[in-house]
């Protein structure tokens, strides 16, 4: 049996992506918090690490799908995958959530509050993540493109700083979506829940599994790979 205790989360998803699952049934963050070891993820979420790293182990030893091996992409077909993909489906409900939120909270407030603040909060993700997908398709993806092509100092600048302030808005998105979970009780419609009300959840479970995938593609395999042939280190 491997030991994974020292080994980072995004490390371990980026090295098979079936893991992610493992670890989001755990309720551990393997994209914005991908830079914490196992053992500190399972410290603190009081998680048993040998249950984790037994099913990590039975990962390694059944067969890995090589058509998802994100990390074996190139970074154009990868920023290609990222728009094609996750861009489409937070396009697709960003509008939806941001309008069935404010009803249930309308509809529900008086007699659960916290759905205000969850209003709140995803009026704020949805203004950050449409500017935020706006840049990376029209300033960051055709710099890593770019900069595969020509090596051009330009390019180079522009990764460098575009990621540094990228990152930041990726930790606002998913700490904003870890207090929604929180605050729904992971996403649990109460008794006097009216139909808008189950969908409003189910959307945004759907919403935050798929934030997730994207976030982690980007902070642990997209961007760091970008930055180091910005810096010539590959």
């Amino acid at each position: 049996m491997d030991n994974y205790k020292t080994i980072k989360i995004g490390e371990i998803v980026t090295n098979d992506f079936r893991a992610a699952e493992i670890f989001k049934n755990a309720g551990i963050d393997f994209c914005c918090g991908g830079n914490q070891s196992l053992e500190q993820a399972c410290n603190d979420k009081k998680i048993d690490i040998s249950t984790l790293e037994s099913k990590l182990n039975e990962l390694k030893n059944s067969n890995k799908d090589a058509s998802h091996d994100f990390n074996q992409w190139s970074l154009d077909f990868l920023c290609d995958y990222i728009v094609n993909t996750h861009h489409k489906t937070v396009l697709r409900l960003l509008p939806q959530l941001k309008a069935y939120t404010q009803k249930i909270a309308e509809v529900h407030g008086s007699h659960h509050p916290e759905l205000s603040e969850i209003a709140s909060l995803f009026y704020q993700i949805n203004s950050e993540l449409l500017q935020h997908l706006k840049n990376e398709e029209e300033v960051l993806f055709p710099a890593i493109k770019d900069l595969m092509q020509t090596n051009s100092p330009m390019s180079k600048a522009t990764i460098v700083s575009e990621i540094k302030r990228m990152s930041n808005e990726h930790e606002f998105a998913g700490g904003a979506m870890d207090k929604i979970n929180t605050l729904s009780k992971n996403y649990l419609v109460p008794s006097d829940g009216c139909n808008t009300y189950f969908v409003t959840y189910k959307l945004l479970e759907e919403f935050e599994d798929d934030l997730h995938i994207h976030v982690h593609l980007e902070n642990n395999i997209l961007y760091p790979k970008s930055l180091a042939l910005a810096r010539n280190q590959i």
